[in-house]
């Protein structure tokens, strides 16, 4: 449907007043097949077929790697697909609608697999590449069929977003706790427990803990870690799914209001004008700190995180680091001078 309109499926959705899943669902019986959600029942099939596209994506940013999925870790809350290209944290609770499209084009069959939440916006997507075996993908969609037909989807009301919350009086506290992490995994339990959350913690900690950065600090990063051939891990995500980029960003193309990365394994499309907050925030850890850019909008909601890349083994270079204390600082209200 959407490829006969020009749009993209959620542009199109949009358009129309519906939500992705209804979209889709809509075209149950033509070109799409619901198959079974779940991660435990769908990874261990999508590890079967070989290379293809992978893309996550929220409201601000569009991650796609081009790769194998290796091992699957399952896990109740949280599970894992680790691979050398595709590295997704997978919540499964938002895996609830799944579906195989396959639209006819000129050139042939277009395929894709798509993951939606309660809600109907969509959680992760699959396509496939020159290198992906199409007889396994058909193995897939054969033995994931749920055999439901109805072309309709009553979607749950949307989650809102979570606004900035902080709680002023603790600021030692969090101070004192955020000093003793061995481990970044640890920062969101510490937040959790004090009742805040991630930005809110951000707005109180100060330096050397969390640093507003000026507009166009995301943008000048970007572009350093390209010049700089600058390796990093780029992490994009949203309720059901984070997807993570390992490795250098070559190619940068800046088109409108998008900054787009254009590499052959790696692509990020970035909506820089949904931009209204980026944080510098240094974690410590058992290596030393680890030190991220990380991108929030007017909602408070996380577009995106950009962390200096490390290898298991070898000596950490600086260079992540030297390029963020170049980066141009929010000027200090009277109360903080």
């Amino acid at each position: 449907m959407a490829e006969n309109t020009g749009l993209r499926a959620r542009d199109l959705a949009t358009k129309l007043r519906v939500t992705e899943a209804e979209l889709v669902a809509a075209q149950i019986g033509h070109c799409a097949t619901r198959i079974e959600a779940h991660p435990d029942r769908l990874m261990p099939a999508v590890c079967t077929l070989g290379e293809v596209m992978a893309l996550t994506r929220n409201d601000s940013a569009v991650h796609e790697r081009t790769g194998r999925y290796e091992t699957f870790h399952p896990g109740a809350h949280a599970a894992m697909v680790l691979g050398a290209e595709i590295d997704l944290r997978i919540f499964p609770s938002s895996w609830v609608h799944a579906f195989a499209v396959t639209n006819q084009r000129d050139a042939g069959p277009s395929r894709s697999l798509q993951v939606f939440d309660a809600s109907g916006d969509a959680v992760h997507k699959i396509y496939p590449r020159d290198g992906t075996d199409l007889a396994a993908w058909d193995r897939l969609v054969a033995a994931l069929a749920t055999g439901d037909r109805s072309d309709r989807l009553v979607p749950a009301a949307r989650q809102d977003v979570e606004p900035p919350r902080s709680r002023p009086e603790k600021t030692e506290e969090l101070r004192t706790a955020w000093a003793r992490m061995t481990d970044t995994h640890q920062f969101l339990r510490l937040v959790s427990r004090m009742k805040m959350n991630r930005l809110g913690a951000y707005h109180i900690a100060g330096a050397p803990f969390a640093e507003a950065l000026a507009p166009g600090a995301l943008n000048n990063a970007l572009i350093a870690c390209s010049e700089g051939a600058i390796p990093v891990m780029v992490f994009v995500g949203n309720r059901g799914c984070i997807q993570i980029h390992s490795g250098g960003i070559e190619t940068l193309k800046a088109m409108g209001p998008w900054q787009n990365v254009l590499d052959s394994r790696f692509n990020l499309h970035l909506r820089l004008d949904h931009v209204a907050e980026t944080w510098l925030v240094e974690k410590p850890t058992k290596r030393g700190p680890a030190l991220s850019i990380e991108a929030f909008d007017a909602r408070g909601g996380l577009i995106l995180q950009l962390f200096g890349m490390r290898k298991e083994g070898a000596e950490d270079t600086d260079a992540f680091g030297d390029m963020t204390r170049a980066l141009p600082r929010l000027p200090k209200s009277p109360d903080e001078a």
